[in-house]
């Protein structure tokens, strides 16, 4: 067994990338990441790579645009607003197919918000956040210990399909402190096969061009469909979740990130007062796994999500169950913590009222 180390998730977040074999960061300070790019600032020299603090977000995220075209694994990252800014590069990212690595440790919004740790991202994670039909591939850490391992799946995903990908995270995990244990051996980049798409100076070789737009009549149309047939290939082979005593349960408590930590505690209340409630865990955010969850919803008739927002992934568990089950929403916005008694207490509602009487009394 390899030795657990004591981190803070935002170290972890950083060291994983480097394990995964990043060499390039670029970013710009903003609470509550900061410590990503402070621990990348002299990590990163050790293994020969190189970082940039940028004058802002916009900045940052077009170093990565370069970086990521000669196909160097490199990483940004910030918090909501900083991503906010960031989005028209990511656009530009994803339309030139580039594998970059974003990390957005969530803090309360909209606006400037505070600092605290939230969920109100989703939305803008999920469903591109900037311009045109794109995706980016998104993954949901609910302890230091995946903050440190994730980066390696993204990595390889992005590299896999040409895709941006995400860690999202919040300021709670960011900046808590857990043993760590690093899954895989640190990674090379040396040993990895130069793309056959990226820009170099080797000698020998045909010209390349990287580039987000197609002037010819129907070329964007084309690239959009050549991208879309990757992002299905995402959605069939890249799900993934976690499910806790789903086996006998009577309601299901869907929730990501430190909201699933919240629900899992408050699942132990209920089976400790004998309702059957269990708990439903997205890793992927995109691709959500809507397939288990409809499958799930054949024989679960109660579903609650859990989420440190006004409510967005509801909207998706929604979707997914398409009126097999009822849905309703346990939700805190403006970076304040749910508690597990709170969650119980929706829970007991649930199983005690119907419904109709359950949205009478809220």
């Amino acid at each position: 067994m390899a030795e657990k180390t004591l981190m803070k998730g935002n170290e972890a977040l950083a060291e994983g990338a480097i394990r995964a074999g990043c060499r390039f960061f670029a970013g710009y300070p903003i609470t509550p990441q900061n410590e990503v790019p402070e621990y990348m600032s002299w990590r990163l020299p050790q293994v020969g790579g190189a970082f940039v603090q940028a004058e802002s977000e916009v900045s940052a995220i077009n170093m990565i645009y370069g970086a990521g075209a000669t196909g160097v694994r490199c990483m940004t990252s910030s918090s909501s607003p900083g991503i906010s800014l960031k989005q028209e590069g990511i656009s530009y990212c994803a339309g030139a197919d580039l594998p970059v690595f974003i990390g957005n440790v969530m803090r309360g919004g909209p606006g400037l918000g505070n600092i605290a740790g939230a969920q109100g991202d989703y939305w803008q994670a999920t469903r591109g956040g900037g311009h045109g039909d794109y995706r980016v591939f998104v993954m949901a850490p609910n302890s230091v210990n995946e903050m440190a391992n994730f980066p390696r799946k993204c990595f390889e995903v992005s590299f896999k399909y040409r895709i941006p990908s995400m860690v999202l995270a919040d300021g709670i995990i960011g900046q808590m402190m857990e043993p760590v244990e690093f899954e895989h051996p640190e990674i090379d980049p040396k040993t990895f096969p130069e793309p056959d798409w990226a820009l170099g100076v080797a000698a020998g070789r045909g010209k390349r061009i990287v580039k987000s737009y197609d002037l010819k009549e129907g070329g964007v149309e084309i690239m959009v469909n050549e991208r879309v047939k990757r992002y299905n290939q995402i959605e069939a082979n890249e799900v993934m979740y976690e499910e806790k005593m789903l086996e006998d349960a009577e309601v299901a408590i869907v929730a990501y990130g430190t909201s699933a930590r919240i629900g899992a505690a408050a699942m132990k209340m209920a089976r400790e007062k004998g309702l059957k409630v269990g708990l439903f865990r997205p890793i992927t955010l995109w691709p959500f796994p809507k397939a288990r969850i409809t499958e799930l919803s054949k024989r679960i008739k109660k579903f609650v999500a859990v989420e440190m927002s006004l409510g967005q992934m509801v909207e998706d568990v929604q979707l997914a169950i398409n009126g097999r089950a009822d849905v309703y929403l346990h939700a805190k916005p403006g970076a304040s913590i749910i508690t597990a008694e709170e969650v119980y207490k929706t829970l007991e509602n649930i199983v005690k009222k119907g419904a109709k009487e359950y949205a009478a009394a809220k």
